[in-house]
């Protein structure tokens, strides 16, 4: 039977242990009381923690591999929304029992995607009890070219990467709230198991973007974050937020649902001045993403307006929606 130590030895040190054991800028990973962590030259420390507990944010029987590969990927999500080159983390995690097959695949899951993007597992902690998986991420950042939720200016445009609502189309095929054929449950599933953290493209909106953040828990909660702390409003068209060939075979009311408060999608949604169209759009080609605009950053029209976020059809005809963020407590 496995300890925590061989455990830990045989599927995550030595793999990390290849990649930085003692560098020559004074770093130091897995192996003693701490990990030691240089920034870049002249740059500033980007961290972010997420948590996924079974059962909450992953089904008891998910492809380990999968897991693996989504547990770093939400964080490197984070990096992305910062405009921060990845650097390291590290993995504390609760199992019900060491199996090693189990681990295996997690662990090769995980560390596939950590060095596609040249980010080290540094140190964390194992022990006994339900799945639950922490990760923190560090990565590095120009302190004048982080992307921040509170830079967004009125006159920006609102900008989408990628498509939004498969992981939540995907969700729904799940727990059967509607069906879909094969193809494009497939496609709803690796939405929902393998979501693409934006890396290269948060780093090439370095200087371009005003503020930027990534879409964990749906459009219309995340994009409520940016006006609250930059004390603005929005204007959306809704017909505009792009969706997959996939998500529109589904009925227009779920295409609504998981695209404007479905959540998971891991996408960037930033603002940006017109005047800079041309190098976001040039961006997106640099980088392989399609970027799509969505509406529009304004000021508040009176000194008791609160941020909100006015939804349009494509004919600008205004839209009475209820919509709100994933919430981890009453979802």
């Amino acid at each position: 039977m496995l300890s925590e130590f061989s455990l830990i030895d045989r599927f995550f040190a030595r793999r990390a242990a290849a990649r930085s054991s003692s560098a020559a800028d004074g770093s130091l990973g897995i192996g003693d009381d701490c990990a030691l962590l240089v920034p870049r030259s002249g740059e500033m420390l980007a961290i972010s923690t997420d948590m996924l507990v079974e059962g909450r944010h992953f089904f008891p029987n998910v492809d380990p591999a999968a897991l693996g590969h989504k547990a770093l990927a939400v964080n490197l999500s984070d990096l992305a929304a910062m405009g921060a080159r990845p650097q390291a983390f590290t993995l504390a995690f609760s199992l019900p029992k060491a199996d090693e097959a189990w681990l295996a695949a997690f662990s090769e899951g995980l560390f596939a995607l950590a060095e596609r993007h040249d980010c080290t597992l540094i140190g964390g902690d194992t022990t006994g009890g339900p799945l639950n998986l922490c990760i923190t991420v560090f990565g590095s950042v120009p302190p004048q070219a982080a992307l921040r939720r509170d830079a967004a200016q009125a006159g920006d445009d609102i900008w989408i990467s990628g498509t939004l609502g498969d992981a939540r189309a995907g969700l729904g095929v799940r727990r059967s709230e509607w069906t879909a054929n094969a193809s494009d449950t497939a496609t709803f599933s690796r939405a929902l198991e393998r979501p693409e953290p934006r890396i290269a493209l948060g780093l090439a909106l370095r200087g371009i973007a005003h503020a930027a953040l990534d879409l964990s828990d749906g459009l219309a909660g995340d994009l409520l974050h940016i006006l609250e702390r930059s004390n603005l409003q929005a204007t959306v068209d809704v017909d505009a937020v792009p969706r997959s060939d996939a998500l529109r075979r589904l009925s227009p009311e779920i295409q609504q649902r998981c695209t404007l408060a479905g959540g998971d999608d891991y996408e960037l949604c930033f603002t940006a001045p017109v005047a800079r169209r041309a190098l976001i759009e040039a961006a997106g080609r640099d980088v392989q993403v399609p970027l799509t605009r969505i509406g529009t950053i304004s000021a508040l029209q009176a000194a008791a307006d609160r941020p909100a976020i006015a939804w349009r059809d494509a004919a600008g005809a205004p839209l009475s929606l209820t919509l709100q963020g994933f919430d981890h407590f009453h979802d």
